[in-house]
C-alpha cells in the first residue's frame, strides 16, 4: 500500500514574516499539483461549511452587490479565504472557534502584501446578528471602493505627469548657429 500525502505548514512563529507572493500568473509562482490540492481543499470546504458560513452565503446570493460578487472559499494565491471579492481586492474571513491564529496572520501578511483587505468577522456574530455584520461589510465594501476611486485617480494623475514630463524632456530648444 502506498501512503497518502497531506499537505504539511511550516512552522510560523509569531514573528515569522509573510512569504513574498509575486503575483505572476495563475498560482503566483505556486505548483500546479499544490495549486490543484489547494482547489481539492476549498471544494472539500464548500461542501463541509459551518452554519455561519451558510447563513452569510445565503444572504450574499440574495442580495444584489451589483458588479461586486463575493465567490465562497475563494483560492487567492496561496491562501483559501471564506469569501473573496476580486473587483474590490477584498476577502472575508469567519473567525471560528479553534483556528490556528499564527497561521492565520500569516495568511493576512501575505494577502495584504498583495493589496487585499481581509475582514474578520465572528462566526457568533453571523449567527446572532446578520443585519449588523451585513452593515459592516457594506461599509467596508463603500471604504475599499472610495480607495480603489482613489488610487485610480492617483495613478491617472500620475500618467499625466509623467506623459507631460516625457514631452517636455523631447522637446530640445532650437540652436541658431
Amino acid at each position: 500500500m502506498t501512503d497518502r500525502k497531506t499537505l504539511q505548514l511550516r512552522d510560523s512563529s509569531d514573528d515569522a514574516e509573510a512569504p513574498a507572493l509575486k503575483k505572476k500568473g495563475r498560482g503566483w509562482e505556486i505548483s500546479e499539483s499544490r495549486l490543484d490540492a489547494l482547489h481539492d481543499r476549498a471544494r472539500e470546504m464548500k461542501r463541509h461549511a459551518s452554519p455561519a458560513h451558510k447563513a452569510l452565503a445565503e444572504r450574499f446570493a440574495k442580495a444584489d452587490l451589483g458588479r461586486y460578487t463575493f465567490k465562497r472559499f475563494a483560492v487567492v494565491g496561496s491562501a483559501i479565504v471564506d469569501f473573496n471579492c476580486h473587483n474590490l481586492g477584498m476577502a472575508i474571513v469567519i473567525d471560528e472557534d479553534g483556528d490556528d491564529e499564527a497561521l492565520n496572520r500569516r495568511r493576512d501578511k501575505s494577502l495584504e502584501s498583495v493589496g487585499i483587505r481581509v475582514m474578520h468577522i465572528k462566526a457568533a456574530d453571523i449567527l446572532d446578528n446578520i443585519d449588523d455584520v451585513l452593515a459592516r461589510i457594506t461599509a467596508g465594501m463603500r471604504l475599499r471602493i472610495a480607495d480603489k476611486k482613489t488610487r485610480h485617480a492617483e495613478q491617472k494623475q500620475f500618467e499625466r505627469d509623467a506623459r507631460a514630463e516625457k514631452e517636455r524632456g523631447y522637446r530640445k530648444p532650437h540652436a541658431d548657429n
